[in-house]
């Protein structure tokens, strides 16, 4: 919430980046469908017009993709598309 989310939001808000996305990994997959202030966060990080992501096969292995499509995110297999990114002229930034 103090680095991710708040540099992610700022990025779009603040036009830092034209095109801002939030991929959600790993566990975290799990910890976004069961906390109720990380959810508020993801609103206000969709409302702003940051591209919410997941990986399909890290929530598939958590039981939580539908949990995280009905909270709007886009829940896809992630390998190709960032590789994609890492090839382009796309800035990615990991944490």
């Amino acid at each position: 919430m103090n680095m991710v989310f708040m540099y992610t939001k700022n990025s779009k808000l603040k036009g830092w980046w034209e095109n801002v996305r939030l991929i959600i990994w790993g566990p975290s997959a799990k910890l976004m469908t069961v906390d109720p202030e990380l959810q508020a966060e993801l609103e206000e990080l969709k409302a702003a017009g940051v591209e919410l992501l997941a990986c399909k096969a890290c929530a598939d292995r958590y039981g939580v993709s539908e949990k995280l499509t009905g909270l709007g995110i886009e829940v896809v297999y992630m390998g190709l598309p960032l590789t994609q990114y890492l090839k382009s002229d796309c800035t990615v930034i990991t944490i």
